[in-house]
């Protein structure tokens, strides 16, 4: 008799409401625990977190959740055990009609098992919700439409003209970073109110006001109100782009855990950069119809810019972007993600000498003041004194990191897991900032198997990655340095000397009020940053990424170098002295070097999909063969004192 109800006894997967356990309780009278016990009593069921394949949640009502397929994304959520049948009876009750009652295999630490869920009936969610219901858009594009119907409530209400639509799209883009906000920090979560919608939206828009009799701004005004017209003009044409194209967008790139205006936003860089002239036209009737310093404020620039890509804008023009898209893509597995910086002044931008010495936006000291950190949310824009304070009026590097959430990066998604996408966007950004270019660091999602078990990198493979990225310049004699390293600008004394040539730092993908979202395996996630190479218009990347990517599955390294490594280590602090010498005097890469080097890319490579190459054999091959040219070039130009540069790009076979 005991084996026979043990029988009837069932497992459930809970994602929704019933993971709170006042409202399990509530339901059905029991209680559950994550702690394990031998002996418990019969009212408290034991729990473990769990994970349901090919589902997502939404929530279009903003009030109930639903599991939807999708075969992209995984549900986080608990499974329940060993629960009676009268209490699921209870647990149905609660469910409703618009649930359907299957059985699923969720995977747990112990692998998978059988439980019960209750999913969303596609059928019933098109009947209840309508236009409201899509697998993939759902919650992002409600909440969106509520926003949208916010701005044309309180933005020239009632008016229908093509003006006051312009100004509504104007406040929008200039509270571009609070709409952001709200969409990642409710996707797919918890309901958002009205009144806190209101709440968040009801601001005066930024003004330029207070510059108007600024002195030592009005240099630099033109300028900044160049800037922003044309990241308006970038915002608009990308907005059209993601959402007119949102269906090829997503099938070109359908994963949820990426950035999702990667693929847009690197069309719309493509189609301003492509048309240089026609931008430069559009900047210069701008400034001349409003000149700095008049009545004219931010909103009154932003509806030119939005005006002119209404007017400017050509579907058409985007089939030849996104066939080229198509026939390039490098899909991986790595997630990745990119910070650009630049700087008119180079290193010496985080110096406090720098005052006045930038021509062009005197090192970006009013970057705030133009909205320009609000209107370049897209792209991670902000302004790094390397200090950690991120305040108004500070000078710095122009840094944009697409996929970043916030100012201080904590909160931010990889930008791509294509090598090919990530050099195309490090490419366009590079061309669409009328600054020059410093310095780029190259991020690489640590596998959760690896995190905490790192490795050290051998000297001799440091140096073969300042070969590919380091900056080799010539002096005018003709000696070759690296660049990154002999101007010190990857050296630290804050604590101690240290090289910030990699750090591996911690990241959320995602806003979360959610108490039981820090247990989730996707928050957060571990990352490490390249922070060595030189930034260069004319550089090819994509032999680099795809080297610190084998790299760093195959070798998993660690942090190199802290103050604290050196302090500890003779032999880091010896390693540390050798590389200053070389950089500052180069010597050839040995051939041995360069085979163990390629060698360890190359079983890197052949390992990213679970002990296979995700990539095809051919696109490795020709990575591998980029890297050895990149390098048999270098130590020609050491053999033979040749001060030319190496020819660039190097390009990948179509």
């Amino acid at each position: 008799m005991e084996s026979q109800s043990c029988e009837k006894l069932v497992n459930l997967f809970v994602y929704g409401s019933l993971r709170e356990p006042s409202i399990f309780e509530s339901v059905c009278g029991h209680r559950f625990s994550f702690k394990p016990s031998e002996t418990r009593p019969r009212y408290m069921l034991r729990a473990e977190l769990a994970m349901l394949p090919g589902f997502r949640r939404v929530s279009p009502d903003n009030v109930y959740y639903y599991a939807v397929p999708d075969k992209s994304t995984k549900l986080q959520g608990f499974i329940i055990y060993d629960i009676e049948p009268s209490t699921m009876q209870m647990i149905d009750k609660y469910e409703g009609k618009f649930y359907e009652r299957e059985i699923v295999k969720v995977n747990t630490a112990e692998g998978p098992i059988e439980a019960i869920a209750y999913l969303a009936s596609p059928k019933s969610m098109r009947q209840r919700f309508g236009d409201r219901f899509h697998v993939n858009l759902i919650h992002e594009l409600w909440l969106r439409k509520r926003i949208e119907r916010f701005f044309h409530h309180r933005t020239r209400p009632g008016e229908k003209s093509i003006d006051a639509d312009i100004e509504r799209h104007a406040r929008r883009e200039l509270l571009g970073t609070t709409e952001r906000d709200l969409v990642i920090s409710h996707l797919g979560q918890d309901a958002v109110s009205d009144y806190f919608l209101e709440h968040e939206l009801d601001r005066p828009c930024p003004s330029i006001k207070h510059l108007q009799e600024n002195q030592e701004a009005e240099p630099y005004l033109e300028n900044y109100l160049g800037l922003l017209i044309k990241q308006a003009l970038l915002n608009h044409l990308e907005g059209m782009i993601f959402h007119r194209f949102r269906f090829e967008l997503d099938r070109l790139s359908s994963n949820q855990r990426y950035y999702t205006r990667n693929l847009s936003m690197l069309v719309a860089l493509r189609m301003i950069n492509s048309n240089h002239r026609s931008v430069d036209l559009i900047l210069k009737r701008g400034l001349e119809s409003m000149p700095p310093g008049t009545s004219f404020d931010l909103i009154d620039y932003v509806k030119y810019a939005i005006s002119a890509a209404e007017n400017t804008f050509d579907p058409r023009m985007l089939k030849s972007d996104l066939q080229l898209i198509r026939n390039n893509l490098q899909p991986g597995l790595t997630p990745m993600g990119t910070e650009v910086e630049l700087s008119n002044v180079g290193y010496r931008a985080i110096h406090k000498s720098i005052a006045n010495q930038d021509s062009l936006f005197d090192g970006f000291r009013y970057y705030k003041d133009f909205a320009l950190d609000i209107l370049g949310w897209k792209l991670g824009g902000y302004i790094d004194d390397h200090s950690g304070i991120h305040t108004r009026g500070r000078r710095g590097f122009l840094e944009l990191a697409p996929g970043r959430l916030n100012t201080l990066g904590e909160i931010s998604k990889p930008t791509t897991a294509d090598p090919w996408v990530l050099n195309q966007m490090i490419h366009e950004i590079t061309a669409f900032f009328p600054v020059n270019p410093h310095s780029l660091h190259l991020s690489f999602q640590i596998r959760r198997k690896q995190v905490g078990k790192h490795n050290a990198l051998p000297l001799s493979f440091v140096k073969c990655l300042f070969v590919l990225g380091g900056g080799i310049e010539s002096t005018r004699s003709g000696k070759l340095w690296i660049s990154r390293l002999f101007n010190q600008e990857i050296q630290r004394n804050q604590y101690g000397e240290e090289l910030i040539f990699s750090r591996i730092s911690k990241r959320r993908p995602r806003l979360s009020s959610d108490p039981y979202e820090s247990r989730g395996t996707k928050n957060p996630v571990w990352i490490n940053q390249y922070k060595f190479i030189r930034l260069e218009k004319r550089a090819n990347y994509e032999p680099l990424i795809m080297a610190l990517k084998g790299i760093q599955i195959a070798m998993n390294p660690s942090d190199y170098l802290t103050a604290k490594q050196l302090a500890s280590s003779r032999r880091l602090k010896n390693e540390y002295a050798e590389l200053k010498h070389w950089a500052a005097n180069l010597t050839p890469i040995a051939r041995s070097t360069k085979a163990r080097f390629l060698n360890m890319i190359y079983d890197g490579l052949m390992h990213e999909a679970h002990n296979k190459p995700y990539h095809k054999l051919h696109y490795i091959d020709w990575a591998l063969g980029a890297i050895d040219l990149q390098i048999r070039l270098f130590n020609q130009r050491i053999e033979k004192g040749e001060p030319q540069r190496p020819p660039f790009p190097i390009q990948q076979p179509s």
